[in-house]
Parts: structure tokens; sequence; C-alpha cells
């Protein structure tokens, strides 16, 4: 191989690393932002739970719940 060609050759091998990087990166992102969804779902629901579970309550002491 001359010179042009080595470097030709480094080039490519210097680039198809860089993508598999980009798309590690990618995939970590992508991971990273469901697993912050999967968690304010989780909180949510927690809330919602809370909220309906003093609702019940304050009705249960105001004689509301037939």
């Amino acid at each position: 191989m001359n010179q042009s060609q080595d470097l030709s050759h480094q080039a490519g091998q210097k680039m198809g690393q860089a993508q598999e990087k980009t798309s590690q990166m990618t995939d970590k992102a992508r991971e990273t932002a469901q697993s912050a969804m999967d968690s304010m779902q989780q909180a949510g629901q927690q809330m919602q739970a809370k909220a309906q579970g003093a609702t019940d309550a304050i009705k249960d002491s105001m004689g509301m719940n037939k």
C-alpha cells in the first residue's frame, strides 16, 4: 500500500469508529430518556393514588361515601 492508500484506509477506520461511538451514545441517550419517562409515569401514578386516597378519606369523614 502506498502512503495515500494507507491514509485513506486509516480515515475509513476512524470514520467507522466515530459512527459506532455515535450509535452507542444515541442508544445510551435513548435508554436514559426511556428510564426518565418510566420514572415520571410511576411518580404520577403514585401521586394519583395518594390523591384518590385523600379524597376517599375526606368523603368518609363527611359521610359522603356510599
